[in-house]
């Protein structure tokens, strides 16, 4: 048995009823067969791939809180610091029912890789709790955020672990978060990113994992001679990044055709109407229901569906496993040129091997969503500096930014005869950094 597949079996074994888990130990483990293969003695000394695989430390927690009836709620609390070896742990905090243990090792796992291949000092994180933001007023909001973060405070650090925002943690939960950080330990540093600007955050951080995903589809398509102006794409979501994944993508001359949320869809044969969508749900926050009211042309549908409509892009960027291999199917008949990933492993195993298998262009989501960590690692930057950079500033270092990402795992995909491979490309890519670096500090 090769040493992949038995560092693979001993994680199902080790971790069971984590099937997030373990796709994404998979998904990576097979795509970095050539490099281990090539340096397979001395990553079995080391035990290299059995330290990669398990976090460094896993914190779990109660979060007790009480709600504008007087009822107390206990809800569960997770931090897994996962990889340090390039710098402090740094990834998002979700808020969302389906949130488990497995699912957050799941995230921390793709983060170290996607955070190697920003080319910034930051490791791999990520955190969050079951707690259901939706329905809930800012006060009981507020006393969640601040029971969870009087455990949390105690295992972060400016220097030791970064968290950020994700599905459900904007601005006002990271308000919350940051003031009890700062209230609990009596200093005040960048400890948490997603920050408003009146207090240490970053202008172009809302937009910057939609505008980086165009980014890295633009410069992906060029590097196989197409030009992204002119062509159609179809979206899933209504979240941050989908709403500025669609805005960056008509500003470079993209009709985006399709958005969604939780309960369905709307298709627009005019083009989604970005200012809607963020009156909708940034401001309302309301069901999409409320966008065909305005936009009589467009059509609501409820449940899935947004990638039965034919254009020459998908843009998957609402959750992990919404893109199944029936979709990819429809998309191949479709003529679908790209699927670039917003989220964290919005496409299934299967559907990704068919979509490669049908020369469709694919960017896994530790590359293309790449653009909101790069940039909240900008923020540290500037929180570091006691600066604020200009928006233009910030944008032009994320294009950078991303430009080299699709650059890197182009060349890493080259180099190990699997050219156009760009899953390949982007993990080995970003294992190479992370496992040298694991190398030179030891065993830890």
């Amino acid at each position: 048995m090769s040493y992949v597949d038995e560092v693979y079996e001993n994680v199902v074994a080790k971790n069971p009823n984590e099937p997030e888990f373990h796709q994404a130990v998979k998904e990576v483990l097979d795509s970095l067969r050539p490099v281990i293969d090539a340096n397979e003695e001395k990553y079995r000394k080391e035990a290299l791939l059995e330290r990669i695989v398990e976090p460094e430390r896993v914190i779990m927690f109660r979060v007790p809180w009480v709600d504008d009836q007087g009822q107390a709620h206990v809800n569960k609390g997770y931090r897994v610091q996962f990889n340090s070896a390039i710098g402090p742990y740094k990834g998002g905090l979700r808020l969302h029912p389906s949130v488990n243990l497995g699912i957050i090792k799941f995230l921390g796992f793709e983060q170290i890789f996607k955070n190697s291949l920003t080319g910034l000092p930051i490791g791999g994180g990520k955190g969050g709790s079951d707690f259901d933001p939706k329905g809930k007023s800012d006060r009981e909001i507020m006393k969640f955020c601040q029971s969870f973060m009087t455990e949390l405070s105690k295992h972060i650090g400016a220097d030791t672990d970064v968290p950020a925002g994700d599905i459900g943690t904007g601005a006002r939960e990271i308000g919350y978060m940051f003031g009890q950080y700062k209230r609990l330990r009596n200093v005040y540093e960048g400890v948490l990113t997603g920050k408003g600007l009146t207090y240490g955050g970053s202008l172009a951080r809302t937009e910057a994992t939609g505008y980086g995903l165009l980014y890295l589809t633009q410069e992906l398509l060029k590097l196989n001679g197409i030009d992204i102006a002119g062509k159609t794409a179809v979206v899933s979501g209504a979240g941050n990044v989908a709403i500025y994944a669609i805005q960056k993508a008509q500003q470079l001359g993209v009709k985006v055709l399709t958005c969604s949320d939780s309960t369905g869809w709307v298709y627009d044969p005019d083009g989604i109407d970005v200012a809607l969508l963020k009156e909708i749900k940034e401001v309302k926050r309301a069901r999409l229901t409320e966008y065909v009211k305005v936009r009589t042309n467009a059509e609501y549908h409820e449940g899935r569906g947004v990638w039965q409509i034919k254009a020459d892009l998908a843009l998957p960027c609402a959750t992990q496993n919404e893109l199944h291999l029936e979709d990819a199917k429809q998309l191949v008949a479709n003529g679908t040129i790209a699927v670039c990933e917003g989220a964290n492993m919005p496409t299934t195993l299967e559907a990704t091997q068919y979509l490669q298998a049908n020369n469709v262009i694919f960017a896994p989501g530790k590359a293309a969503n790449a653009g909101g960590v790069a940039t909240s690692a900008l923020e540290m930057s500037q929180n570091s500096e006691r600066l604020s950079w200009t928006f233009e500033e910030v944008d032009a270092k994320l294009k950078n930014i991303m430009i080299n990402i699709t650059h890197n795992m182009d060349d890493a995909a080259k180099r190990y005869g699997f050219e156009g491979n760009y899953v390949v490309g982007a993990n080995i890519a970003g294992f190479e950094k992370v496992a040298d670096a694991m190398l030179a500090q030891g065993i830890c």
